[in-house]
């Protein structure tokens, strides 16, 4: 009898395990859920690179902060909407900027070369001991001598200059290498603010941002390792601010009022009457890119 038992069983095995990997073969797969699919869809469209977006990140909490300025429409803006609004506050935020986001050439000391002008940011010392400084990588691609003045002599030359891609700075030498350069912020009539050292930025530090055109603003970092789709061209790893600027502040300097260098006018949209948002090229990338160091006075 035991011997017929286990004839049974092992028939009944051979039943059943068929059946059960059957039933295991054929179970529904599961399904992507709705925020994995629209995480999917942010994804590619931050990797399309569509003309008038920005995109930057509150460390913080991880969220994705999408900037849309006025020429975003139609189909592009209802898959911007629709996707973050699926993924909730907490993942996503998407913001309407007024005007068009756009690059502030032209611009705290105004220098000029082949047509446009731009604000000398910070100066610095580089790796050889040459006197320099630091300005917008999109003004130093204008052309290779600056001057302070609209015709007068060059001051400085650019040593090298990044812009669009992985950046937005550039680094000009002056072309005396004895030349007085303070490291310090000119505020206008005549006052300095110094610069002791260069940071990083902070989510929701106040900051300060001095160009030739508007002069002195302020407000706080919103984003970090921001990309930004400008007409000319998509910059990487920038800095999202609520500090205003025009044309003209391209350049200039960003910093905090511990005397801190932070970052490089690069573009935005708005303006200093109505608000809007700029973006601005951290100084330590650059400075670590061109081999140069801001040394206090």
């Amino acid at each position: 009898m035991a011997g017929a038992s286990a004839v049974a069983v092992a028939a009944l095995v051979a039943v059943l395990l068929p059946q059960a990997q059957a039933e295991r073969n054929t179970s529904p797969v599961p399904r992507p859920s709705d925020r994995d699919m629209a995480m999917t869809t942010l994804n590619q469209l931050r990797q399309d690179r569509i003309p008038g977006t920005a995109w930057a990140v509150d460390p913080r909490t991880d969220r994705m902060i999408v900037t849309a300025d006025a020429t975003v429409t139609g189909d592009t803006w209802d898959a911007l909407e629709s996707t973050v609004d699926t993924l909730g506050e907490d993942t996503a935020k998407l913001r309407r900027t007024p005007g068009e986001l756009s690059l502030f050439a032209e611009g705290g000391d105004a220098i000029f070369a082949g047509g446009g002008r731009c604000s000398l940011g910070f100066n610095v010392v580089t790796g050889d001991g040459t006197p320099g400084f630091l300005t917008a990588g999109h003004c130093g691609v204008i052309a290779d001598e600056w001057s302070d003045s609209p015709d007068g002599a060059p001051i400085g030359t650019v040593r090298d200059a990044v812009f669009p891609g992985e950046g937005d700075f550039a680094l000009l030498t002056y072309d005396d290498p004895a030349v007085d350069a303070p490291s310090a912020v000119d505020l206008g009539d005549g006052e300095l603010f110094p610069i002791e050292e260069a940071a990083d930025a902070e989510i929701g530090r106040r900051v300060f941002r001095m160009g030739s055109t508007t002069g002195l603003f302020d407000g706080e970092v919103t984003g970090l390792e921001a990309t930004v789709n400008y007409p000319e061209g998509t910059v990487t790893g920038l800095i999202q601010t609520t500090v205003c600027a025009e044309p003209g502040d391209s350049g200039g300097p960003l910093f905090t009022e511990n005397g801190e260098a932070v970052g490089l006018t690069s573009g935005g949209a708005g303006n200093c009457t109505t608000g809007g948002v700029t973006f601005f090229q951290p100084v330590t990338t650059a400075l670590a890119a061109v081999d140069a160091q801001i040394l206090p006075q």
